[in-house]
C-alpha cells in the first residue's frame, strides 16, 4: 500500500474566510511588553473583519489599536490533511452598544459569562493554506 503524497496548497482568500467562517475558535497573537502573546478566543466573521471575545483586560487594552494576527485551522489526525488561515490587521475595540448585542448572540463563548470585550480585526492580510493528499 503506498502512502499519498500530501502538498500545501496557497488558498484565494474567498475561501479562506469561508473557511474561517467554519470554526469558532483561533487563536489571537500580539505583544505584551515587546514579547509575542497568543491566547484562544472564540470569534465569528463578520464581512471579511474577524470579531473576538475576550475576558481579559490585558487582551483588550494590548490589542486595541494595535496589529495582530489571529490563526485558525482544521487538522484531520488519521488522513494527516487539513487547513490553515492566518488573518494579520489592526484591532479595534467594539464600543458600539447595537453591535455589542448583535454579537453577543453571535460569538458563542466556551465559558458561561456574558460579553466582556469584543474586539474587531480588520482583514488586511488573509494567508490560507491547504494539506491535501493526491
Amino acid at each position: 500500500m503506498s502512502t499519498p503524497v500530501r502538498r500545501l496548497e496557497e488558498l484565494p482568500r474567498d475561501e479562506a474566510i469561508e473557511l474561517l467562517s467554519s470554526v469558532s475558535m483561533g487563536r489571537i497573537g500580539f505583544t505584551i511588553g515587546g514579547l509575542p502573546t497568543i491566547r484562544p478566543v472564540n470569534h465569528v466573521v463578520d464581512g471579511d473583519d474577524i470579531v473576538i471575545r475576550t475576558h481579559l483586560e490585558s487582551t483588550r487594552s494590548a490589542c486595541d489599536g494595535a496589529v495582530v494576527a489571529y490563526e485558525t485551522d482544521w487538522l484531520d489526525r488519521r488522513t494527516r490533511t487539513g487547513w490553515s488561515v492566518i488573518v494579520t490587521g489592526v484591532a479595534s475595540v467594539v464600543d458600539n452598544p447595537l453591535e455589542i448585542d448583535r454579537f453577543d448572540s453571535l460569538v458563542q463563548p466556551w465559558i458561561d459569562a456574558p460579553v466582556t470585550y469584543l474586539l474587531r480585526i480588520k482583514a488586511d492580510v488573509v494567508d490560507g493554506l491547504k494539506l491535501v493528499a493526491d
